[in-house]
């Protein structure tokens, strides 16, 4: 019998890893979970490759011989050649899926997310310099970032929509990508420019673990993602999708995002077995994939319409929980949390290149 990880892919969900290491790819560990438990792709972010830098000297040799004097320079260095060598495990998923599954992901620097040119600029440039077919850069859903992911998408850069909270910011993503490609489809250009929307889950519990009653804990990150699924089938079945399917285009799929449970009283795989969706991504932590092939289960797929998920919003809205307000208010923290640990990412590898000199 497969375990919980292939189960799921089987139902047409993809597994993706939330982490890389430089040991990771060396030791094998990566190939391991795409062959035992149907990991079919990978994301990073500032806080994930520095703490990979900061606790290991994996990194050091490529720091001295990398000759630059900038960080950021040096970062990007090292990041794409990590994600060059990720990007090659998951090639064979890439190729047998024709280009819909087995990505990897680069993000853009935090600091750029409220600036519309520099984020299409920087793009641009990692985009080139990597030179990969299943690599996504990575730009947050902000309102600076909403216009250049149109216009990458446009340019034929593939995206992974990053920081999105609500189904107001998922639907304004998922617009600029129809736009892009629209504006693609008017100028006779392919259409098979790939994209994920990412929907990060478990901070909504943490934010209010606090001050909901102990019936509601953990339960707002699930609610909010189902009305965010409801709102991505609809978009599936809208004319819309279905003219640019039509011309050779592909749906941007949701992606759930943060979904390590950060209740230690809660399920360990409380965001894995409850979004259980057709037609998704969930990235997770290592910690989290395993507990999940240890004891998770998906025998109950999130529904098309997200089930009882507008049942629970209208409890929340009575305590006084409005969304969108708080999507806000997260998008925003999250952005400030990038950016700190980019100039921790930076601040550490100008530490080692001090060391190397």
């Amino acid at each position: 019998m497969d375990n919980a990880p292939k189960q799921l892919h089987r139902l047409g969900q993809s597994l993706w890893l939330d982490n890389i290491t430089r040991a990771m790819l060396r030791s094998g560990t990566l190939t391991e979970y795409r062959d035992n438990y149907a990991v079919s792709g990978l994301t990073s972010n500032p806080t994930i490759f520095d703490r990979a830098i900061e606790s290991s000297d994996d990194y050091d040799a490529a720091i001295r011989a990398a000759g630059r004097v900038e960080p950021e320079a040096v970062f990007f260095d090292l990041a794409i050649a990590d994600l060059r060598k990720a990007a090659e495990v998951f090639a064979p998923v890439h190729a047998r899926s024709g280009g819909v599954d087995g990505y990897v992901s680069l993000e853009v620097s935090p600091l750029l997310a409220d600036d519309t040119p520099a984020t299409i600029e920087q793009a641009c440039t990692l985009h080139q310099r990597a030179d990969l077919p299943n690599l996504f850069i990575k730009v947050p859903g902000t309102v600076a970032g909403v216009p250049a992911i149109e216009e990458l998408i446009y340019r034929g850069v593939p995206i992974n929509v990053t920081l999105l909270f609500s189904p107001q910011q998922y639907r304004a993503a998922a617009d600029a990508y129809l736009r892009g490609l629209e504006r693609r489809q008017a100028e006779g250009l392919s259409l098979d420019v790939a994209s994920v929307a990412s929907l990060f889950v478990s901070r909504w519990d943490a934010k209010v673990a606090d001050e909901v009653p102990k019936a509601l804990r953990n339960r707002l990150g699930l609610a909010v993602s189902g009305c965010v699924y409801a709102d991505y089938r609809k978009l599936l079945n809208s004319p819309r999708m279905q003219r640019l399917m039509n011309a050779g285009a592909r749906p941007q799929r949701l992606l759930w995002a943060s979904t390590g449970t950060k209740d230690p009283d809660a399920s360990d795989v409380l965001y894995v077995d409850n979004l259980a969706a057709p037609l998704t991504v969930n990235t997770m932590p290592d910690k989290t994939l395993k507990a999940f092939a240890d004891h998770g289960r998906c025998d109950t797929p999130l529904a098309a319409d997200g089930g009882d998920a507008e049942r629970q919003l209208v409890r929340f809205a009575e305590l006084g929980f409005r969304v969108d307000p708080l999507a806000e208010t997260l998008q925003q923290e999250g952005k400030e949390s990038f950016a700190s640990s980019w100039r921790d990412l930076l601040s550490t590898i100008r530490e080692r290149m001090a060391q190397a000199a």
